[in-house]
Formats: structure tokens, sequence, C-alpha cells
């Protein structure tokens, strides 16, 4: 069986309503905190993926029961104390830097060395950034070359709390830190620049021992040691992620129209809906509600015949960096020049994908400027493709792989994109889902 896909004709008008998979930020979050509650914890619309799977098989190594009967899951938690360390464990992350270096957090008591590993992707990405703050607590570690997986952990008995300065903006490593403070004694005091914030939004629904200060640029967190996690029932909502790429196809369509129903729109996350809205996109919210802390709502698109160029603005990279490569496909159709600026910490992802982004544009024929972590793209609002474009080699990277087919079903051209089993790693009903809209 092929694993490429070719898109040879722009996607026809349409007008539909679509269900998109469970968030794979909270799917991920409530596996590992499910696994340290007291009881069975219920998931439903938990993320079906590779990612998730990956998690579950990670907290069954540590002696959790799991339990999967098609989009429900049970897991059988054990108290905060619950992990049955054992000698010689493997923990296999494969693709998700989530679950990589969130786990690491809950790890810093094992009594034995625990291994963990990843696919070559995350091999490649830097986990030092949570090493060196998951060491002062008392855990030891060893990484490949300093900095990468493979990786050894070995905890401390007793566990020092830390002070922490997260200044990247990194949800990974301030949650990684957060996880950690729950076994430490005392308080972990954590300055964190604005990101996005499921982990603290779990932890209040949980009545967990966290204090949060807001200020314009940082949050200030306290975290206490944690006695007891209750089980938490979820019904998890839709990926706002995910449904990024069908809000751009629709945006980039001629005349249609899409529902995309409950959705996740935590503050934290939707800078691509405030990117979009600033470019003159139609998005609008209805049944907006909250459901454990968390925001959701039903997001309504219709297409835009005239988009704007966007300079845009520095703070919303955080609550958009999984969905620039897909802005840029936006910006590319705008009358004018975009700028975005400051976005280093694209090219830390699965694959650079500042570089991909810039090498999609210039496949399309789009004029780009860049630098190591900034582009200016030209924009042409009458952009049509009549050329053969072949997109491969991104280290099985899932969002460069669905922006591909975004882009090829809104400007047309003869695509060849490979790859098309990486979106096992975090979204499987992608091409599913794309098919309902296309009929």
């Amino acid at each position: 069986m092929s694993n490429f896909i070719t898109v040879k004709k722009k996607i026809k008008t349409f007008k539909t309503t679509i269900e998109v998979s469970g968030d794979k930020s909270l799917s991920i979050r409530w596996v590992l905190l499910s696994s340290l509650a007291e009881g069975i914890s219920v998931a439903k619309n938990l993320l079906m993926s590779e990612d998730i799977f990956a998690a579950l098989k990670a907290v069954q190594k540590l002696g959790i029961k799991v339990s999967l009967k098609k989009n429900v899951c049970k897991i059988y938690g054990k108290g905060i104390n619950g992990y049955r360390y054992k000698k010689n464990i493997t923990i296999n992350a494969q693709n998700s830097g989530t679950l990589g270096r969130l786990i690491l957090g809950l790890l810093i008591n094992s009594p034995f060395k625990i291994k963990l590993i990843g696919d070559k992707s995350l091999s490649k990405r830097d986990f030092k950034r949570i090493s060196d703050p998951l060491s002062k607590f008392g855990a030891k570690f060893s990484l490949y070359k300093k900095k990468y997986l493979p990786l050894t952990i070995i905890g401390s008995k007793n566990l020092n709390p830390i002070k922490y300065n997260e200044n990247k903006g990194s949800a990974q490593c301030k949650s990684a830190v957060i996880l950690g403070g729950i076994r430490a004694n005392g308080i972990t005091a954590i300055k964190a620049k604005k990101s996005r914030n499921h982990t603290e939004l779990l932890f209040k629904n949980l009545k967990l021992p966290i204090k949060i200060k807001k200020n314009k640029k940082f949050d200030l967190i306290n975290i206490q040691k944690v006695k007891k996690i209750q089980k938490l029932i979820y019904n998890i909502p839709s990926d706002i992620s995910s449904s990024a790429f069908f809000i751009i196809l629709t945006v980039l369509s001629n005349n249609s129209n899409l529902l995309i129903k409950n959705v996740n729109i935590n503050p934290s996350r939707v800078g691509v809906i405030t990117i979009l809205k600033k470019m003159g996109a139609n998005i609008s919210y209805k049944n907006i509600k909250f459901y454990k802390g968390e925001k959701n709502a039903d997001i309504q698109i219709k297409s835009c015949k005239f988009l704007k160029p966007i300079n845009c603005p520095i703070s919303l990279n955080s609550s958009a960096i999984d969905e620039f490569l897909l802005i840029f496909l936006v910006a590319a159709k705008a009358k004018g020049m975009s700028t975005f600026k400051k976005l280093d910490e694209l090219n830390k992802k699965e694959s650079p994908r500042l570089l991909w982004g810039k090498k999609i544009l210039t496949n399309m024929g789009v004029q780009t400027i860049s630098t190591k972590d900034s582009i200016k793209i030209f924009g042409n609002p009458n952009l049509k493709i009549n050329k053969k474009i072949i997109i491969k080699n991104f280290l099985k990277d899932h969002r460069v792989f669905m922006t591909s087919v975004i882009a090829a079903l809104s400007f047309g051209g003869h695509w060849i994109i490979h790859d098309k089993d990486s979106i096992k790693s975090s979204f499987p009903n992608f091409l599913k889902i794309l098919n309902k809209i296309k009929k």
C-alpha cells in the first residue's frame, strides 16, 4: 500500500458540519494524571492516535491497569505513589514530545534507572531543557550527547522544591516542572512565559494545591506536594489544532461554510483564530460553554473573498505555535506582505517547521524572505498553481503532510505528498474527515 497521496484538483464549494478528534494535549494529560489518581478514571472521546497509545503503554509499564473499548478509556489508578518501579524499564514516547517531557516530571522519585526513548524525529529534539530543571529536584539524568534521547533518569527519595524560570513559552517544560512539584517537599515556584495552560486548569479542577498569579507576560505558579488525586471523569472536547486544518481550508475556499462541533477554545490555544480574524477571516463561536475549567464552543467558518496581510504580533506566537504552517498559506493569498517574527521555537518541533513553511511556499511560487526565526510572505490573491509539486523527507512531521494537503486543495496544482502514515501519531482521522467535507 502506497504511503503517499496525490492531489490534482482544488476542492469544490462545500457546506457541512463535522466533529474532530479529541484534544491531544488534554488526552495525554488525562492519561498521566489518571495514572496517579485513586480509583477508576474514565475518558470519552480520547484521541485514538499513536501518541496516546504510547502514553497508555507508558503508564502500563509502570504497573497501571488500562482498558480501552471503542472510544472509552478506563485507567485504574493506585494513588500518588502507585507506580510499580522495576529495574530495566524502558518507556517509548515514540513521536510525542508532550508525553516524553511531561512523564519525566512524574518519574523523579524512581529508585531505579528508567530509560526514555523516542522515534527518529523525537530523538532530535532538545531534552536538556527538561532535564536541567528536573535535576534540581534531585533526579539524575544521562542524555545522548548531553541533550537528546535516549536518556536515563534515576530519581531520589528526598526531592527538594525548586524555583524555575521558564522563558521560552513552552507548555511542555512548564508542565514537566509542575508535575515534578507534586512529588517535592515544599513549594515549587515557577515563573512561566505565557503558554497553554491545560495542566494548571486540570489541577484546579481536581482541587490540587496550585496557586497562579497572572501578570501581562508571565504567570507565577506555586505548586505543593500532592497527597491525593481524585479520579477524573472526562468527556474530552475536540482539538483546536486539528480543527485548524479545516478552518483554513474553508477560509481559502470559494463560497463555503463549515461548522465544527464542540472544540476546545482555551484562550492560550486560539492564537490561530485571533490571527485569522485580523486578516479578515469570517469566524465565529456558537454554543460557548465551560467544562472542567476549559472553554469549549462550536466554530462557524465562512469563506473569505478578501484577505489582509498581517504584521503578526509576537505576543500571539505561543498560542498559535502549532498552526503557523497553515497561517502561512493564508498569508500567501493575502494582498500584500505579511511578517512573522521570533519563531525560533517553530524549528524545535517534529521538523524544522519554519524551514518547511518557506519550502512549501517557494514550491507554490510564493516569494518569501526569511531568517533563522522570521519570515516575510508576499501574498497574491490570484495565486494559482499549474505545476507538479512533490513534498517528501520532512521527518514524518504530520503537520507538514496535512498542511501540504490543504495547500493542494486550496490552490490547485498536481501534488504528490509522501509519508501519509505520519498522521497516525496525532490525527489519524484527518483524511477521513476531509473526504466527508469533499463529498
